[in-house]
């Protein structure tokens, strides 16, 4: 008798670190997943940290970690969602961070792990007997806090079950184009990823990530993926799912501003400095821009790069920092909501790539959302060519990221168009979840030697 595949075995155990947590990525890319996994049948039981919503349609079970730095992090998040981030917040984290500074100290001094690795303890130890008990037929580990993928492998190790794992973010992060990621890095946590990764492609039955560059770069450290009795790897595009009204026709208006808006986070290799250089060119040629230009960053506090270039510049007024959009409850609405709304308000979208060398293994996540809004999309990108040419395919403003001269005329051109009322038009090319769900299940239908 033919054995089943792993895509016809309905009861799959999902560890997923961050889910249900409004407006993260990470979450994002499992729960727009969940409606088209239910539709083919699958029943999952999940299993997260506490820190986001509790979904009723299934068995969602979740944890808080077991170690002292996770353990903060997790409490912080299921503070601000049950009570907000007023005055109970503030003096409850507070009192926690205070209690726990010295094992957190002890923790990082012995291990040296990002703080969700000890989230791994207790998503084995009640996947073990969850198992046991004869409830589960597959394994899904989901990154992108690596815990989730270590504990898949402890189970698959334990138990002998199917492992089938999604790889959000690269594991390895490289220096150089020359750098293949085989040096054993200084870093602690960094050298236990390298180590993850091959256990990842040597026990997982599937294995996947979200780019070309990322699945070519594992391939190349771990030559073992795709023979036989080892993992088989594949790229899955990710996509997003429209929040909202999101997906029905933004009528855009030209008003007394030209507003970009940049949402996500933002660091010192991915920062709004380098439009606000671009714009201290631009008021030097065209005067009157200085009066009608402002930059929006939601979602992030400023880097210290961007901090720095509004004090030199004086910027004050142009850079805008909005912070996180949460959930509104005078208007009802989610946080994702929210920035869908402030997406569609936009006169263009900016999308930071960043300038490390691992650009080229990642797609920013953003980039899907931003498909949805049907707004013009500035994309500053490095060294990722499948990346610039989705852009371009969808009408969109194009620079090098470190190239500031071209930083400089792209701003040029998108302040001309905006004067003639003529900013590029995107192409209506959205990238939906249902695509990912059908490339995963697709892959997952293969028979395998080890079923």
């Amino acid at each position: 008798m033919k054995a089943k595949s792993i895509a016809q075995q309905k009861n799959w155990l999902l560890l997923s670190h961050a889910f249900n947590m409004d407006g993260r990525a990470a979450s994002l890319a499992i729960t727009d997943k969940i409606p088209y996994f239910l539709e083919a049948g699958i029943q999952p039981i999940v299993f997260s940290a506490i820190t986001g919503l509790k979904d009723e349609r299934f068995p969602h079970k979740q944890f808080l970690a077991w170690g002292p730095a996770a353990f903060r992090f997790d409490v912080r998040h299921w503070i601000a969602n049950k009570y907000g981030r007023g005055f109970i917040y503030k003096i409850t984290t507070r009192t926690v961070s205070i209690l726990l500074a010295p094992f957190i100290g002890i923790e990082k001094l012995v291990l040296g792990y990002s703080s969700q690795w000890s989230w791994a303890l207790p998503a084995f130890v009640r996947g073990y007997f969850l198992i046991r008990s004869g409830k589960v037929d597959v394994i899904y580990s989901i990154g992108s806090a690596w815990s989730a993928h270590l504990a898949g492998v402890w189970l698959k190790r334990a138990t002998g079950l199917p492992l089938i794992s999604e790889v959000h973010d690269p594991m390895v992060i490289r220096k150089s184009p020359q750098d293949q990621g085989f040096e054993k890095p200084k870093n602690r946590d960094a050298r236990f990823r390298l180590y993850l990764e091959r256990q990842l492609c040597k026990y997982s039955d599937f294995v996947w990530w979200l780019t070309d560059g990322a699945l070519h770069y594992a391939k190349v450290r771990n030559p073992n993926l795709n023979t036989a009795g080892n993992a088989t790897g594949f790229v899955v595009m990710p996509g997003a799912n429209p929040p909202g009204d999101m997906h029905c026709k933004s009528h855009h208006q030209y008003g007394e501003y030209l507003n970009l808006s940049h949402f996500g986070s933002l660091a010192n290799d991915r920062s709004l400095s380098i439009i606000l250089k671009a714009a201290n060119t631009l008021f030097a040629k065209y005067p009157d821009a200085r009066k009608h230009l402002r930059v929006h960053a939601y979602g992030a506090p400023l880097d210290s790069l961007s901090l720095e270039a509004i004090k030199q510049y004086d910027f004050s007024d142009i850079l805008l920092a909005h912070g996180r959009l949460e959930h509104d409850p005078d208007t009802g609405k989610s946080g994702r909501e929210r920035v869908a709304q402030k997406m569609q308000e936009a006169d263009v979208l900016i999308l930071l790539h960043g300038n490390d060398e691992w650009c080229a293994e990642y797609i920013p996540s953003k980039f899907y959302d931003y498909l949805w809004a049907r707004r013009p999309i500035w994309g500053i990108i490095h060294r990722n060519p499948r990346l610039d040419k989705m852009l371009l395919e969808r009408q969109s403003y194009l620079s090098a990221d470190g190239d500031d001269v071209d930083i400089a005329m792209a701003l040029e051109r998108i302040w001309l168009d905006w004067k003639q009322k003529q900013l590029l038009k995107p192409v209506w090319q959205p990238i939906g979840v249902d695509q990912a769900v059908s490339s995963i299940l697709s892959h997952l239908a293969q028979e395998k030697a080890a079923l």
